[in-house]
């Protein structure tokens, strides 16, 4: 299930970056910054479930075993 959601925040990060350059192409600064820090948050948020830690563990595998 983890594996759909980390999936599903990548994809997301990409449309969020997508949808921020139409929206700075269109003159919609604001809009298109906003956006590009969300994608930016959504991307951390992967890492951060990915990345293993000094167990060589990730959160993703630790919550799998605690399941």
């Amino acid at each position: 299930m983890s594996d759909i959601v980390l999936s599903l925040l990548v994809l997301g990060a990409l449309a969020m970056l997508g949808g921020g350059w139409i929206a700075w192409k269109k003159g919609d600064r604001k809009r298109a910054v906003l956006m590009v820090i969300a994608a930016a948050v959504m991307a951390l948020n992967v890492a951060i479930w990915t990345i293993p830690t000094p167990e060589d563990t990730s959160l993703t595998e630790a919550a799998r075993e605690a399941d």
